[in-house]
């Protein structure tokens, strides 16, 4: 069997990436260690067979590399978009990392852990491979893949143990945003008693509620934007209830009959973004009520159903509620795109030129203090590209946003490629160090105090930024950047608060290691 292993590297790949997933999906008690699977069976089989990880060097840059660009990709605009608002968070995560930075070098000192080994291990217990990369380019041995396998899965635990004690907390998090994962948009006739111009409603001048359907003197059409509403209309408005609610009292009252429940004249659909010449753009760049004479009411993203305001940023995938008459609804159809497999599918184009402008900047190496050069290598060098992308969203006919689906497909393989070439070629080493039972559980001390150090201190800063508990459960899982941990949160919790905070810290914190590695070595 070894033999036939050795002659098909290929096959090694695919044997550890699979065996890697059926460990990953069985439960330990709270730990499901979900693609970090496959880093265990891999360092299991090159342990046993030390020559299986011989060509396996350009399978884990190239995971390392799809994985760090679609998570730059994803991140970049929530995380530029935010940042002024965000920053005392950040700020939380870069204590956060310098401690647990700080903690594993002079525990490594105490315990006699070499310096590049205790490297190895702060970029494991904090889960961070782009950093692990960053750790071997500077150090020039093994130890530091060592120092990882020994870390990561005590960094996965406790970061599962953490997120799923702290997730349902009742913490009232008064300068946190309310979820919306769980509610639902509401809608209802509202029978208008005053004549009023919609822009003097403040529900729908402030983009709280959508008017989509107007019933005047028994005819139903579509509601114009800005028109005035007269004694005796019926318009359907759209939004939470508790803006439906405001904005019926405002107008009238509530209507027994349902105007958008008439479908003679005027048609309800969802259609989905497919056009990629609407893909980043925002619902006001559409301007459906002029070409169509149409109203969008909803945006279905993923799981969440959101108001179809008009700054808000259409991605490939969405799935939109138009309220237009029949006669065009072909033509909505048409623009919009409305193709499922269109949708999904990945622009090879502007996915290779990101990869190769990341690529790019990695290889530009820059002077550090006491000699010699650093360069961001092939994690750090597409993460930012990728942040910087997702954050321009499009240039020119180039769509840099990667449909949601596809993004996620990309960023899991690129994980499961990564871990299971990290276990193939580190195994050998791991084994040696197992071997020496005084310096496993210094290594594992080590990592285990950074890691729930690290921890702590963002739980800590939740108290101080007054942060809701889902929050605080994203900020530790995009602190880490484990999906396993991000999966336990949203598990016992459905709230968009966790992904929020996750998307938030994920690419920034990853960037803060990165930096730290060079910094600690030349300690």
């Amino acid at each position: 069997m070894i033999a036939l292993l050795e002659g098909s590297p290929l096959l090694t790949l695919f044997l550890v990436v699979a065996t890697g997933a059926v460990l990953g999906a069985i439960p330990f008690g709270r730990v499901r260690f979900g693609a970090a699977g496959a880093l265990f069976t891999g360092l299991a089989l090159s342990a046993a067979a030390p020559h299986l990880g011989a060509s396996m060097d350009i399978v884990q840059t190239l995971g390392l590399a799809l994985f760090v660009y679609t998570v730059g990709i994803s991140a970049g605009a929530a995380f530029f978009s935010t940042l002024n608002r965000q920053l005392p968070l950040l700020g939380a995560a870069t204590a956060a990392a310098v401690l647990g930075a700080a903690l594993t070098l002079v525990l490594g000192g105490v315990l006699g852990l070499s310096r590049d080994l205790s490297l190895g291990l702060f970029t494991g217990a904090l889960t961070a491979a782009p950093a692990l990369d960053a750790a071997h380019r500077l150090t020039g041995t093994s130890a530091p893949s060592v120092g990882y396998a020994f870390g990561y899965p005590i960094g996965v635990i406790i970061g599962i143990v953490v997120v799923s004690t702290v997730v349902n907390r009742a913490w009232p998090g008064r300068r946190d945003t309310p979820a919306l994962a769980g509610t639902r948009l509401a809608s209802a006739t509202v029978a208008v008693h005053r004549a009023v111009n919609l822009r003097d409603v403040p529900q729908w001048s402030d983009q709280e509620v959508r008017f989509s359907y107007l019933r005047r003197d028994g005819r139903v059409r579509v509601i114009v934007p800005g028109e005035d509403l007269l004694a005796g209309d019926e318009v359907v408005a759209v939004g939470m209830p508790d803006a439906v609610d405001a904005v019926t009292e405002e107008l009238g009252e509530r209507s027994d009959r349902h105007v958008a429940h008439d479908r003679s004249l005027v048609e309800f659909t969802r259609l989905t973004v497919s056009n990629p010449d609407l893909a980043s753009r925002s619902l006001a760049d559409l301007n459906l009520s002029v070409r169509f004479g149409a109203v969008a009411t909803r945006v279905r993203r993923g799981d969440l159903e959101l108001l179809a305001r008009d700054d808000l940023v259409l991605e490939p995938g969405d799935r939109i509620a138009v309220v237009v008459e029949r006669r065009r609804l072909d033509d909505v159809h048409a623009f919009l795109g409305d193709s499922d497999r269109k949708a999904g599918e990945l622009d090879a184009l502007s996915l290779g030129l990101g990869l190769v402008l990341g690529v790019a900047l990695g290889l530009v190496e820059v002077p550090v203090p006491g000699g010699g050069t650093f360069s961001l290598g092939p994690a750090a060098g597409p993460l930012l590209v990728g942040m910087m992308l997702g954050a321009l969203r499009r240039t020119g006919p180039v769509v840099w946003a990667l449909p949601g689906s596809a993004n996620l497909t990309l960023r899991q393989l690129g994980l499961l490629l990564f871990l299971a070439g990290l276990g193939l070629t580190a195994g050998p080493q791991v084994a040696t160090v197992l071997a020496s039972p005084t310096a496993w559980r210094a290594a594992v001390l080590s990592a285990a105090v950074a890691a729930l150090s690290c921890a702590a201190m963002l739980i800590a800063a939740r108290w101080v930024l007054d942060l809701s508990a889902p929050r605080a459960a994203g900020a530790v899982a995009g602190f880490l950047g484990q999906p396993a941990v991000l999966e336990a949160a949203g598990a016992r919790r459905a709230d968009e608060r966790i992904e929020a905070a996750y998307a938030t810290l994920f690419a920034f914190s990853i960037v803060v290691k990165i930096v730290l590695v060079p910094v600690v070595w030349h300690l």
